[in-house]
């Protein structure tokens, strides 16, 4: 998969993904050189928010975080979403029973490592102080999220019936939705334990 894929993948159930298929990336290339670089947007770009523009997008905490209290929140978020990946994965892997598919958890990582793409690309949003702006940035993310979900899992799962596979993706949709919900908790509580530990 290249650059030039992933827009295909998007719209095309073969364009891209087979192009990934066909590369068999090993769970620990996918993990080390995309899932851990693109991890560190999110985490960069909210403290970067809180440091240049504190309170347009996230409410301003008084007194400001420090540079250790930023560093820490920054590595609580990196580590919970490295750590959602594959419990996506593994998740992914056992809802295909849903739909009588057996996807490997070579596939079901995949899936669970190239779908968020959007959403970590769209930290970059943070570069702009709008609220408006980050969240209107956020939901076209999700709908490319979305695509990128409805459009893997029948590949990358050998699923033929693609009304198995829109439930299958929807279930994984679902999964996704909260998982993201549960990192926004790790960080609201990782700054209400740096803020409580004063």
């Amino acid at each position: 998969m290249t650059l030039h894929d992933l827009p295909k993948m998007f719209y095309s159930y073969s364009e891209g993904w087979s192009e990934l298929q066909r590369i068999h990336p090993t769970v620990a290339w996918l993990f080390v050189l995309y899932v851990m670089p693109l991890s560190l947007l999110a985490p960069a770009m909210v403290t970067y928010s809180m440091e240049v523009s504190p309170g347009a997008v996230f409410p301003q905490l008084v007194p400001a975080l420090s540079a250790s209290e930023a560093f820490a929140a920054a590595v609580a978020l990196y580590v919970a979403q490295l750590l959602m990946v594959f419990l996506m994965a593994s998740i992914i892997q056992d809802m295909g029973e849903l739909v009588d598919a057996s996807p490997g958890f070579h596939d079901a990582f995949m899936l669970a490592a190239i779908a968020p793409t959007p959403l970590w690309l769209s930290s970059l949003a943070l570069f702009v102080p709008s609220a408006w702006v980050v969240g209107v940035v956020v939901a076209v993310a999700w709908l490319g999220s979305a695509a990128l979900i409805f459009h893997g899992v029948c590949p990358l799962f050998g699923i033929t019936d693609h009304g198995k596979g829109r439930l299958m993706g929807s279930f994984v949709l679902a999964l996704g939705v909260v998982a993201w919900l549960a990192l926004l908790v790790v960080l609201a509580l990782m700054l209400s334990i740096i803020v409580g530990l004063r």
